[in-house]
C-alpha cells in the first residue's frame, strides 16, 4: 500500500498534539477519555491509541469534526532531514459502527520539531526537538451528532499490538 501524501500533515500535528501534554493527562496514558478534548485544534478531533494493549474510552466530540487516529504509528527523534521507514509487515484495521474505516499509511517526509514537556512519557524534552514518523493512519468525515462506536486496532508484524475503542457522543 502505498503511502497517502494527504494524511502526512495530519500525522505531524497528531505527533505534536501527543507530545504537548504534560504526563498526567498523556492521551495515550488516558485510561477513560476523560483527557480526550485537551488541546485539540479547531478543525479535526485527534483520537490515541495506546503504548500497547487495548483501551476503552468515552468521550464528548463537537459536531462537525472529521476524527484521525492512528492504527499504529511511531517516531523517531533526532534524524534531521531523515523519514522514518515504514514497518513492512505491520498492519491494522478501523470500524466505526461497525463500517469498515480504511487505514492507509503515512508518515513524514522530513522530520519536523516538537517541543514537549519534561517527564512526558512520550516527550521528555522541554525544548524543541526533531521528530519524523510513520504509522497506519484513518480519517473519518465528520459524524452526524449522536453516540458512536469507533473502534481501530494495529500491530507491528510482530507482538506489539494496539487497539482502542471509543464510544464518542458527537454534539
Amino acid at each position: 500500500m502505498l503511502p497517502d501524501p494527504a494524511l502526512a500533515p495530519l500525522a505531524v500535528r497528531w505527533v505534536a498534539w501527543v507530545a504537548a501534554h504534560r504526563q498526567p493527562v498523556n492521551p495515550l496514558k488516558d485510561d477513560s477519555g476523560r483527557h480526550g478534548g485537551r488541546h485539540q485544534p479547531d478543525d479535526v478531533w485527534f483520537l490515541a491509541g495506546t503504548f500497547g494493549g487495548g483501551v476503552s474510552r468515552r468521550c464528548v466530540v463537537p459536531a462537525g469534526r472529521p476524527l484521525f487516529f492512528p492504527a499504529i504509528c511511531y517516531w523517531q527523534v533526532g534524524r534531521r532531514n531523515d523519514p522514518v521507514e515504514p514497518m513492512p509487515d505491520a498492519g491494522g484495521h478501523a470500524e466505526l459502527d461497525g463500517a469498515a474505516v480504511p487505514v492507509r499509511p503515512a508518515g513524514s517526509a522530513a522530520s519536523f520539531p516538537v517541543r514537549g514537556f519534561f517527564n512526558n512519557v512520550v516527550s521528555a524534552w522541554p525544548w524543541p526537538v526533531q521528530v519524523s514518523c510513520w504509522g497506519l493512519w484513518g480519517l473519518v468525515p465528520p459524524p452526524v451528532p449522536g453516540t458512536h462506536r469507533l473502534t481501530f486496532a494495529g500491530h507491528d508484524g510482530g507482538r506489539f499490538r494496539v487497539e482502542a475503542e471509543y464510544e464518542l457522543e458527537v454534539r
